[in-house]
């Protein structure tokens, strides 16, 4: 029974917010929805904060179980343009709010986690392992922030569908990326 009171919770919310901004929403008018009393959702949740920040991390686990292997920088930006736009509206009305923070966190945490696969996933066999283990953590840092700061850019044009394209056609421009890493490592490793 808790589970499940955790659950309506969770989707009452997301309803609620797919409706109205976040500062409309209060625990009360959660509690009243749902049909229970406010120290039921305080017994799941500390507050709204602790329940935004639950389910932003398990739509950031979905879709990272959904994509588990990536083999483009295309594929990565699509994956997190997912994670970021699953719920549209539930989602601008986060990115707008004062939970703002709570939100990129995990969109970093996901752009993290497929950059990071793409990586190595692209300079395996390469024969630069030993390069690419020193320097991988410059190169995910660098295509994540890249990938975390188109997603922001276009949330900021409110999820602009020709913002999305024209970013998706630069990630295709640097399609071969990894071979052009594994060709600067090996230029700094002769040179």
């Amino acid at each position: 029974m808790a589970n499940e009171t955790r659950e309506i919770i969770k989707e009452t919310f997301i309803k609620l917010l797919e409706e109205k901004p976040l500062s409309e929403i209060t625990v009360t008018k959660i509690a009243e929805t749902c049909g229970i009393n406010r120290n039921s959702f305080y017994y799941h949740y500390r507050d709204l904060p602790d329940l935004i920040e639950e389910i932003i991390r398990e739509e950031s686990d979905a879709v990272i179980q959904k994509y588990a292997s990536v083999s483009s920088i295309v594929e990565c930006f699509d994956a997190v343009t997912e994670f970021s736009s699953h719920r549209r509206r539930a989602i601008m009305h986060i990115y707008r709010s004062m939970n703002r923070e709570t939100f990129e966190t995990y969109l970093m945490r996901t752009c993290q986690y497929f950059i990071t696969h793409y990586v190595r996933n692209a300079l395996r066999d390469k024969g630069i392992d030993d390069l690419v283990e020193k320097n991988e953590a410059i190169i995910v840092n660098y295509y994540k922030c890249l990938c975390f700061g188109m997603v922001i850019d276009w949330l900021d044009s409110g999820m602009n569908e020709e913002k999305a394209q024209s970013f998706r056609e630069v990630f295709r421009l640097k399609a071969d990326a990894a071979e052009e890493i594994a060709r600067v490592l090996r230029r700094r490793e002769i040179g």
